[in-house]
């Protein structure tokens, strides 16, 4: 099992800058890719960036493409999400998410999921 703990949600203008992390513990071997989700309020959850292994390969969806950072630090057990530029469309829950396999398949290929942090961007 592999528990995901995300913090760095919070209530922000827009503009403004928040930079999320989700620290990782249990069994990290065991897992692969890493991503960001978000779930806004009456919208299904979506896909927001993910990130291999090694942090060699990143990607995102087109609307946090040139806003959002995705990065991880393997030694801390820590993946982040610099999100820059924020605008009120970006108000969700983020979820933290791991999986056992590659990259490309993180977006529909889940083993664990954080239980959230609330990001509120206010115009």
């Amino acid at each position: 099992q592999v528990q995901l703990v995300e913090s760095g949600g919070g209530l922000v203008q827009a503009g403004g800058s928040l930079r999320l992390s989700c620290v990782a513990s249990g069994s990290i071997c065991s897992t692969d890719a890493m991503g960001w989700f978000r779930q806004a309020p009456g919208k299904e959850r979506e896909f927001v960036a993910a990130i291999s292994w090694t942090g060699s390969a990143t990607y995102s969806t087109d609307s946090v493409k040139d806003r959002f950072t995705i990065s991880r630090d393997n030694a801390k057990n820590t993946m982040y999400l610099q999100m820059n530029s924020l605008k009120p469309e970006d108000t969700a829950v983020y979820y933290c998410a791991a999986s056992s396999h590659t990259l490309l398949l993180l977006r529909t290929r889940v083993d664990y999921w954080g239980e959230g942090t609330l990001v509120t961007v206010s115009s």
